[in-house]
């Protein structure tokens, strides 16, 4: 039997922008190995399974196309999406998601979709050798959250500027590197860049799962609880957030640009 499969541009308004992630609706679960094959075909950074539960709570995984992954939410975004414009989840029903992350939820909220996540505030640490060097920055500040080191810079124009050695990267044993500064106009309050060749990704369009660590850090150093963030790579987005206590609540919206089915194999 054919498996439905879909292509969505999240955390952004037009096709080809944003972050695309696969999203495949399995009527049942499926084998690890499968679903690690559909995402290396696919060769997205991220690719979704979702199965429902009951009605509104859906079990959802992520595989990147050589790993599975704890936390990821430009996918989690473009799974939504497709719940919603697909009719299988009503269009006023909040999504559940039951993930490796916990209870992850998202609504609809005008034009944009609003996920709830667990903050991932960064804890400041001594930069470890060679991290600097692989980024060829100075750093006003270097903290490391449960996946990530996060790397704050003196301006906007060197996070653009970054050229990582992704092979010196990928031998710090995390999953990637925030780098990041303040905005320089009154369009976003901070910038950033992701870079994960540790999950066989070299740099990330938009990563939500990274802005669960720079609302809390950028929130506590503006003294501002809701702040607009642009991930500034050659796709671009724009992810809303908003900080609630211990949780992120990440506002996007998203755009379908493919649907097809995988045959059964």
């Amino acid at each position: 039997m054919a498996v439905p499969i879909y292509q969505v541009d999240a955390f952004t308004a037009e096709a080809f922008k944003g972050n695309p992630a696969g999203v495949c609706i399995l009527k049942e679960p499926r084998d690890d190995a499968w679903m690690q094959n559909v995402a290396m075909e696919m060769n997205l950074a991220e690719t979704a399974f979702v199965s429902r539960r009951a009605v509104g709570d859906f079990d959802l995984r992520w595989f990147t196309p050589a790993v599975e992954v704890e936390l990821c939410g430009h996918a989690t975004l473009a799974t939504a999406h497709i719940l919603w414009e697909t009719g299988t989840l009503s269009p006023d029903t909040r999504a559940r998601f039951h993930t490796a992350s916990g209870l992850l939820t998202a609504d609809r909220n005008g034009d944009r979709i609003e996920l709830d996540f667990p903050a991932n505030p960064p804890e400041a640490v001594d930069p470890p050798d060679g991290l600097l060097d692989a980024l060829g920055v100075a750093a006003a500040h270097v903290g490391r959250t449960r996946f990530d080191y996060l790397v704050e810079v003196e301006s906007e124009s060197i996070v653009r500027g970054v050229a990582p050695d992704f092979g010196n990267l990928k031998r710090l044993g995390v999953r990637g590197v925030i780098v990041t500064a303040e905005g320089e106009t009154a369009d976003y309050d901070f910038v950033s860049r992701f870079f994960a060749p540790g999950a066989g990704i070299e740099e990330d369009p938009v990563t939500s799962s990274a802005h669960c660590a720079l609302a809390p850090y950028w929130g506590k150093k503006l003294g501002m609880t809701e702040m607009v963030g642009y991930q500034a790579s050659k796709r671009g987005g724009v992810v809303r957030v908003r900080v609630s206590g211990d949780r992120v609540i990440l506002g996007g919206r998203a755009v379908t640009v493919l649907r097809g089915k995988l045959t059964d194999t």
